[in-house]
């Protein structure tokens, strides 16, 4: 059985836009009848639940994308199908849950701090990462150095 569009997004809770953004990115694929309009499997739905799920825990659309990627798009996935994606999130989530940690342990000491230094701030600049890298006075600008990325890794050779 396939459901239009709207009956999609009524019974995921999202609005049809997010069905056609989902849909350009490849998260999610649909079947046009003969007069063109989108119908999707109802095993989409499952689909939408992951996409959901894991943007709620913090997984940008191209991790996800990335990972339903290897479930077959067109029909229901097997639970072993299932479970083999949801491992390849394990190491992710438990490094995003140990980052959080330690930045609700360093939240405390900001109390009251007012430092506001870039250079030494323990949660924007811990131990200075963006300076040793950039050896720059102006980190958050240095043409080289992505500051995202240099925080994203912070705490993971301590």
């Amino acid at each position: 059985m396939t459901m239009s569009v709207g009956q999609v997004a009524k019974r995921a809770g999202v609005k049809v836009s997010t069905l056609h953004f989902y849909e350009q990115k490849g998260l999610i694929v649909s079947q046009r009848n003969a007069g063109n309009q989108r119908r999707y499997d109802r095993a989409v739905l499952r689909r939408l639940a992951v996409i959901k799920a894991a943007q709620n825990v913090g997984l940008s659309l191209d991790a996800i994308g990335k990972a339903l990627s290897e479930l077959p798009s067109h029909q229901a996935p097997t639970q072993a199908q299932w479970r083999k994606m949801a491992e390849h999130w394990d190491q992710t989530l438990n490094d995003q849950i140990a980052r959080l940690q330690q930045l609700q342990s360093s939240l405390s000491g900001c109390i009251g701090c007012g430092c506001l230094s870039m250079k030494s701030c323990a949660l924007y600049n811990p131990n200075d990462a963006v300076g040793e890298a950039t050896k720059d006075d102006n980190v958050l600008n240095h043409p080289k150095t992505n500051v995202s990325d240099l925080l994203k890794h912070w705490g993971q050779n301590e």
